[in-house]
């Protein structure tokens, strides 16, 4: 009964603990094969025990049967084909019963105090938990937290970190997982959930539930990129998580080896979170190749390209993955050369119409009219408003422009007057 109160095992678990390790004292004496009951008496604490046997007319199993005659000299009653129960001495193998029973009982003490820890721990799922190592199974770190023991796995662990015996550490409690050894307490430095307690920790609006974090995205040992959202218009949400010349984040770099945070400000501005969400890198540009596969291009200059990307192009997936955008990072020379380009072959395609000189074409190309359907459906109005072409010039270049879609374009060139006339004067 003091065990009850104490340890939360029940009386009557107890009792059938110290039972069946009477049975197995018994069995220890005589032979693992015999049929052996116990019982204690919950009043009195008695203890008694018995071999149950078969009554048959011919005894083959001595353990198990026993024959007519012996079993009515013990009970007049007994008849083939019933049990009869004969007691035993329980004072003979008593001593072996306690210890026994000594031991059942601290090992199921022992689970029932490890099956409360667990079921403690089990409520606190996404909790920071701090402890020092104890020991290290493989690369697995076994942390005491107190009341038990933790793994920290190293697949949970941030790559690059190093741990000696008695250092103290702090991770997040992501699950318990149930082992052949029982239940486990797995905690985490990986996940992003241990950035986000952190931020609650040590910044009193997150606690307080001013500043709200959206979303987080993490490669651990190198970038985290949080978008951040106040819910009090004179609260700024990056400064709040920054402080005074960086006081509140720096001991969340610190904790985590100097990895790098990006806060962001949560916007429905495609384009502004995008490039704050580009951050470290500045004086972006960007352009929307493809609103339904949501691909951006983001122009940067040359001199901080790697930087945009960064090392194995952490920064720039991050910034994806946060944004929700396909971002493609280019930067200006390349974009340049790739503009120029395009130029040329507007300017080739459009030189291919019959009558239209290099310096007109190159006028249409940069124009915006770089392919011969555009010139077709241009208006006289909208040439003449480009340099050096008039009126009937613009007729000219329509109507040749309408010629070229409809002519077969293996057909022979036809001279225009304007090629006539060059040709009288050579």
């Amino acid at each position: 009964e003091q065990l009850e109160r104490e340890k939360g095992i029940k009386k009557e678990e107890l009792l059938l603990l110290i039972e069946t390790a009477i049975v197995s004292a018994y069995k220890k004496q005589h032979g693992k094969d015999t049929n052996t009951v116990a019982h204690i008496d919950p009043e009195t604490g008695a203890m008694e025990a018995c071999v149950v046997k078969m009554v048959v007319a011919s005894v083959e199993k001595p353990l198990f049967e026993i024959s007519l005659e012996d079993a009515s000299a013990r009970d007049a009653t007994a008849v083939i084909g019933s049990e009869i129960r004969i007691p035993l001495d329980v004072n003979e193998f008593s001593r072996i019963a306690a210890q026994t029973a000594r031991q059942v009982v601290a090992q199921k003490i022992k689970e029932k105090e490890k099956e409360a820890v667990i079921s403690d721990y089990s409520k606190r799922i996404g909790e920071i938990l701090s402890g020092n190592v104890f020991k290290f199974a493989n690369r697995t770190i076994i942390l005491d937290i107190g009341k038990t023991e933790a793994m920290l796995p190293p697949e949970e662990q941030i790559p690059g970190e190093r741990f000696s015996v008695g250092k103290h550490i702090r991770a997040v409690l992501v699950r318990i997982e149930e082992t052949p050894k029982g239940a486990q307490i797995i905690l985490s430095r990986r996940d992003p959930l241990f950035v986000q307690k952190l931020f609650e920790l040590e910044i009193p609006e997150i606690y307080e539930k001013i500043v709200e974090i959206i979303r987080i995205e993490r490669e651990p040992g190198m970038r985290t990129k949080m978008v951040v959202d106040s819910k009090n218009p004179r609260v700024d949400a990056v400064g709040a998580c920054i402080g005074v010349r960086g006081a509140r984040i720096r001991p969340i770099i610190e904790e985590l080896n100097g990895e790098k945070i990006d806060l962001i400000h949560n916007t429905r501005d495609a384009f502004k979170l995008i490039e704050e969400a580009m951050s470290p890198a500045k004086n972006i540009q960007i352009s929307v190749r493809s609103v339904e596969d949501k691909t951006v291009e983001v122009i940067v200059p040359d001199a901080i390209l790697s930087l945009a990307i960064g090392r194995t192009g952490h920064n720039v997936r991050l910034a994806s993955k946060i944004t929700g955008w396909n971002l493609v990072v280019t930067s200006e020379s390349v974009k340049k050369q790739r503009d120029e380009e395009k130029a040329n072959d507007k300017v080739a395609v459009v030189s291919k119409i019959k009558g239209i000189g290099e310096k007109t074409s190159e006028v249409l190309a940069k124009a915006g009219f770089g392919s011969v359907q555009k010139i077709a459906e241009a208006s006289v109005d909208e040439l003449t408003t480009l340099q050096g072409i008039g009126p009937k010039t613009a007729e000219k270049i329509i109507a040749a422009a309408k010629k070229a879609m409809t002519a077969p374009e293996d057909a022979p060139e036809e001279k225009t007057a304007e090629a006539n006339a060059e040709e009288k004067e050579k």
